[in-house]
């Protein structure tokens, strides 16, 4: 499994709880990010994509059912284990109806946890694949239209996001402007405009102003190709 796939995001107020579920999973390999409430957990799982994440139920702020359903309606399907006290059957019932994938209740034992995450991972993989673009140091995810490079999201336009998403998905191509005007304006003639240009203009200023190198190419006289740094 490539490292883009082994982030587990753990959302947990406890810091005995969170540092020993940290430890565990990095000693499995995972590379773990800890979000301290709600509303940080709420800010990580729409900011970046995980593998799986571990959900406490009793959380300052946004409680832990409360962070998992609004993930859902903003489209973020990562697996979510629930780790919690409450083990009422209705407890159980209430964090599955609120759209987690499993529940462990406390106390419980990490070579458990570990064997659940590692099996919710397994599930996640083809999703992850199909609904996330990546060329280089950005991320697009594609269920909630949302973009990021280095981590910092990207305010883009609808029409922006598809032509970001139509470059992202040839990365290392170049592409002309009529493909361009076909595929994401759906236009098979020349408008005789600088329409594209100034779609592309808008999209470097957005993604590659002060980053580290540009993405966004242009090849004199072709057309435009995305890459990442060699």
């Amino acid at each position: 499994m490539p490292n883009s796939m082994r982030r587990v995001l753990v959302i947990e107020d406890d810091s005995q709880t969170a540092n020993e579920l940290g430890r565990c999973l990095g000693s499995a390999g995972y590379d773990v990010t800890i979000a301290t409430d709600g509303e940080n957990g709420l800010r990580f799982g729409r900011s970046a994509e995980y593998v799986v994440m571990t959900v406490d139920r009793a959380l300052p702020g946004i409680d832990g059912i409360e962070v998992i359903r609004r993930l859902r309606q903003y489209g973020i399907g990562t697996p979510a284990l629930i780790i919690s006290a409450l083990g009422q059957v209705a407890d159980r019932v209430d964090g599955l109806r609120a759209g987690a994938d499993d529940y462990l209740v406390k106390p419980f034992a990490l070579v458990e946890m570990l064997a659940r995450v590692d099996a919710l991972s397994r599930r996640s993989t083809s999703v992850w694949q199909e609904t996330t673009l990546r060329v280089g140091d950005l991320e697009m995810d594609l269920v909630a239209r949302t973009a990021y490079r280095a981590g910092r999201q990207i305010g883009l336009r609808p029409r922006e996001f598809r032509l970001l998403e139509y470059l992202a998905r040839h990365a290392g191509e170049v592409i002309t402007r009529n493909l361009l005007l076909q595929h994401v304006w759906g236009l098979d003639f020349d408008p005789a405009t600088n329409l594209i240009d100034v779609y592309v203009g808008r999209l470097r200023r957005k993604i590659d102003s002060e980053q580290a190198y540009p993405l966004i190419n242009t090849v004199r006289g072709v057309g435009f190709c995305i890459r990442a740094a060699a």
